[in-house]
């Protein structure tokens, strides 16, 4: 019987050993994924700028192309204003003929 008790307590022992060693490497699994992440973020901040810059840049791109299309399109509606003011005024001006010599007829 007691060297039943003392095998019990040599597990028991054991499994306290076991479990302390677990609880520590635990502890050590979280610091180091606390620390990670710590790092992570880190990495992140610090380039973050960049990811900043590179969206302001394609934004900018982007309104680029926007502002030339815009123009392109302001030109062609210019144009044909122009070009119509320029019919009109023709045909303005031939109607004015026109009545100019019925009146005096």
């Amino acid at each position: 019987m007691e060297d039943t008790l003392k095998r019990l307590l040599t597990v028991e022992t054991e499994a306290e050993q076991l479990v302390n060693k677990a609880n520590s490497k635990r502890e050590t699994i979280i610091q180091q994924a606390l620390e990670e992440a710590h790092q992570m973020e880190v990495q992140f901040k610090t380039k973050l700028p960049d990811f900043h810059a590179g969206w302001l840049k394609k934004a900018q791109i982007r309104a680029n192309q926007t502002v030339a299309e815009l123009q392109k399109r302001y030109e062609e509606k210019q144009e044909k204003l122009r070009n119509l003011a320029d019919e009109n005024q023709a045909k303005a001006l031939q109607s004015a003929l026109q009545r100019l010599m019925q009146v005096g007829q």
